[in-house]
Formats: C-alpha cells, structure tokens, sequence
C-alpha cells in the first residue's frame, strides 16, 4: 500500500499574495468549500495577524469546513502565534504554521538577529503554538540557501518543542531539482528525532522548477506538499496542485505514495479560483488549460481514435473535463438552478438572495442559449458583489464605432445614490468608455493589465474580463463578465476602483509590506 502523501493547499493564503488576487471572506469560503470537496487535507487559510479582514476570513472558514484541517501562518512571534491561535479555535482540526527566516542573508539584513537568537524564537513560538493547539508546523524560511548545519539544528530543537511537521521552503525559487532532493535526504538522515516529524515541502516557481522540486523532495522522503490551485502565488507563483496530484497519481511506477484527492474536482477547482482571482488560466497549462487534452496534429488525432493512451497518458475525465456539460437554459426553473448552485458548492443565505441570482440566471439565459457551470461561477461571483456596500455602479452604456469614425461611448455610473453620466471617444470602444469611467471617478492610477477570457464556447459566450489596477502603493484587481465585451469591460473597471475605494490593507507575512 502507498504512503499517504498530505496535501496542504495554500491558495487562501499565499495565492491571494499575488498582486490583486485579494479575496473577500466570503469568497474565501466559496474556495473553501471546494478544496474540502476535492479532500484537501490541509487548507492554510489566511495570515490572521495580516488585518482584521484575514482574522475573520479565517474564522470563518474554520467554523465552515469540517473534513479538512484548517491552518493559520503565524511569524514566530507571541502575538502573531496567540492571533493564528484564535483564528482556528472554531476549527474541527487546526494547526499554527510558525516560521522565520534562517539564511544568512535573511538573517543578517531582514531580522537583524543572530543565528542563536532565530533559534531561540523558533523554539520559542513552537512551545507556545503547541500549547495551544495540538499540531504545530514549522518552516524555516529561505531553506534553500541556509547553511545545513544550522538547519539540523534548528529543526532538531523545533521538533523536540512539539513541532509534528517540518515545512522546507524554496522562498525564491532557487533550487534545482537535484539539489533539492538530496538536500531533503540529508536532512532525513542527520536529523536525529527526523522520524518524529513528517517533512514537507513549500517551492516557489522564479525559474520555473517548483513543481519539479516538490516531486523531488517527495522522491526523498517528503510526505506533504504545499501547494495552490493554478500555481498561483507571489512572483512566478507556487507549485500547482493539479500538476503535482496528476505527476504522481499518473506515475505509480516512480512514486512510493498517493494522495486521496477526488481528482474529478480539479477542474471545477481551477475555474472557481480563476473566476474569484482574476487569473485567467492559460490555454496550454498541464492538467487545466483548455489545451490540455486537445490534439491538433493528425498524426495524434488518429492514434488516439486507435487507441487512446498512444498520447493521452491520463483520462481527460480523471481531472473533471468531462463534468464541464451543459446544465441549464432558459426554460430552466428555480429548483433546477438552486440544485445545481448547490452542487457547484453555492449555497444562499436566504431566498432574497436566491431570487436575486436567479434573476440574473434568466436575464443571462435570454441573452445565451445554454449556460454552463463556468457561467453559474460567474453568477456566484456577482450574487457576493451585490452583497457587499459598494459606493460606484455600473447603469448604462451607450456605444459607437463606425469604419473611418472615431469610437464614442456614452456612459452612466451610479456613485453614491446619484447617477453621473459621461460621454468620451478613444482609440477603440474599450478606450474610449474606459476614458469615460476616468471623467467620473478621476484619479491617479495605472492600468496595469487588461485581460479578455472567454468563459465558455461559442459566439454568444460571456466574455470575462479582467483590469489589473495601480494607485499609489496599492494593486488590485478588477473583473467583469457580459455576453458584451466592452460591458464586461466596464463592469471589470468599476470593480477594481471600489476595491481602490476600500481602502483595505494587509500585510505581507514575509516582507511586512501592505498588499
């Protein structure tokens, strides 16, 4: 029988440090909700001493999640640790992750500490964590370039503080595969109290090699891995579970251990967390990309027809394609739609809401003859933007564009209880209403990125939209969806400057900046 190998999914946490990939509560929940339906082990759901907003974030998914364990990052020091400690008292099962820095350079120029000194408080936030709850995980940040003998060290004094995992991280991205693996076979090896911990493993993705890394510590001993739905994550991202979960349930032969992941709720997975973020997934990632299992050249297409593994190495259906169907259309009534809500893991609070999406649902379906569960994820999405005090609307817009005319837009938005109207030209139809928007609401900001996604097939698709937005220190992002591109464009707009608006901060667990 196959080692256990624990999958910990840090979506919630270090996903949302993606530059505007800021999550609400409630849309933390919805994510939640998934990750228990696709047997996450492990969900690390917030850095609660970030603000109160990842306090209670985290909270509440504690108090929604009940088959996955639920886990808080604390820095190791007594009020980050007391805080994660609060935050998962709800929990059925919870866990304080505690961490700092044990590279030189770390060390020297970002805690301005003493080797002795990191291992102090490393001991010292592990005794403290395990008094409040009974499972304690351990990381020494920047792993990849600490000195080893320090590192059996401080491990060793950890673990015999209480600490049950023993997370290594490559916080940068700097490792090779090969190094990495053998560094985790001498660590297993010259720890002596190794065995009395399980040791996983946390890659960053800066040269592209993290899911490469974590295969490799598995190959060495590890038995968790962390990891986030897409790979999302600061900078390059962080190792994929999808890509990580398929490599060594599809490669038995090399892998000494499984996960118990429902792998049919990746893709489902990947689409929530792509509508939530903003991120769109690229056509050709592995395991979710809509290329993943296209094949063009009719030299595959006709093996394939003869015989299926000639180049499929694993069943499009393992990974959730094949639950992608049509589900609902116009004639649909309100019982169909809750049911299949409720099967996407979208539950309302009470029947205004219900009827409230519903609506929505039907106004969609006039204007699209089948909707697809992508399209119900967007309507979920929208249903929590309507939950929340927003002080910009989107009302109307009025559009022209004619060969050799220059583009108008005409446009409304509703700020404050007053509709404010404005009419601009541009370079095109998107230019030229988002330069309408700025007549509205001016201000000081950078459009970042503009990102258009098709949500599902077909000319009458819903097009979703996303605006990556910069003013002063604080990024965010916006999104939007309408079977009209230059509709979703706005909505996308407005979206991203009510965030602006917000004014909500966090910090940043290993810079100690604001996000």
């Amino acid at each position: 029988m196959s080692d256990h190998l624990i999958i910990f999914d840090t979506t919630l946490r270090d996903g949302e440090q993606s530059p505007g990939a800021s999550m609400t509560a409630q849309e933390k929940i919805r994510i939640a909700r998934q990750l228990e339906k696709l047997r996450v082990d492990v969900i690390e759901a917030g850095f609660p001493a970030a603000s109160v907003g990842d306090f209670e974030a985290v909270e509440m998914v504690s108090a929604e999640v009940a088959d996955s364990r639920i886990c808080g990052l604390a820095r190791a020091n007594p009020s980050d640790v007391a805080r994660a400690g609060e935050a998962i008292r709800e929990a059925n099962a919870g866990r304080i992750h505690t961490f700092i820095a044990t590279s030189p350079i770390h060390m020297k120029a970002k805690l301005r500490m003493s080797p002795d000194e990191v291992l102090e408080r490393a001991v010292s936030a592990v005794t403290q964590a395990r008094n409040l709850v009974d499972d304690v995980e351990f990381s020494p940040e920047d792993a990849g370039r600490s000195d080893e003998d320090f590192l059996c060290r401080i491990i060793e004094a950890v673990i015999s503080a209480g600490a049950r995992t023993i997370n290594i991280p490559d916080t940068v991205g700097y490792t090779m595969p090969n190094q990495f693996g053998d560094m985790f076979a001498r660590l297993l090896d010259r720890i002596p109290n190794a065995d009395q911990a399980i040791f996983s493993v946390h890659c960053h993705n800066d040269l592209g090699v993290a899911v490469a890394n974590s295969l490799a510590a598995v190959q060495s001993g590890a038995r968790q891995v962390e990891c986030t739905i897409n790979g999302l994550g600061e900078r390059a991202g962080n190792a994929s579970l999808e890509e990580i979960v398929m490599a060594i349930r599809t490669r038995q032969d090399v892998f000494t251990c499984d996960t118990r992941l429902d792998s049919t709720q990746i893709l489902t997975a990947s689409r929530l967390v792509s509508s939530i973020t903003g991120f769109p997934v690229q056509p050709n990632k592995a395991i979710v990309g809509a290329n993943a299992f296209a094949h063009e050249a009719g030299i595959h297409q006709d093996g394939v027809l003869k015989q299926r593994d000639t180049y499929e190495i694993m069943r499009a259906e393992d990974v959730g394609w094949a639950a992608n169907q049509i589900v609902l259309g116009k004639h649909s009534g309100r019982n169909a739609f809750r049911e299949r809500m409720s099967a996407l893991n979208i539950e309302f609070e009470n029947d205004a809401d219900l009827s409230e999406a519903f609506e929505r649902f039907k106004e969609l379906a006039d204007k699209k003859h089948e909707i697809f569960d992508d399209d119900l994820q967007v309507l979920a999405g929208e249903s929590d933007l309507g939950n929340r005090v927003e002080s910009l609307k989107y009302v109307s817009l009025k559009i022209f564009s004619e060969t050799g005319a220059i583009p108008t837009a005409d446009l409304m938005i509703e700020s404050s209880g007053k509709n404010l109207h404005a009419h601009a030209t541009g370079d095109g139809l998107v230019d030229a209403a988002f330069k309408a928007v700025e007549m509205i609401v001016p201000g000081d900001r950078t459009l970042l990125l503009y990102s258009v996604n098709a949500i599902t097939a077909g000319s009458d698709s819903q097009g979703e939209v996303s605006v990556r937005l910069q003013e002063e220190d604080r990024i965010v992002n916006g999104q939007g969806a309408d079977t009209d591109i230059v509709v979703a464009s706005v909505k996308a707009y407005v979206n991203g400057l009510n965030k602006l608006q917000s004014g909500q901060t966090k910090m940043n667990p290993q810079s100690g900046a604001t996000l």
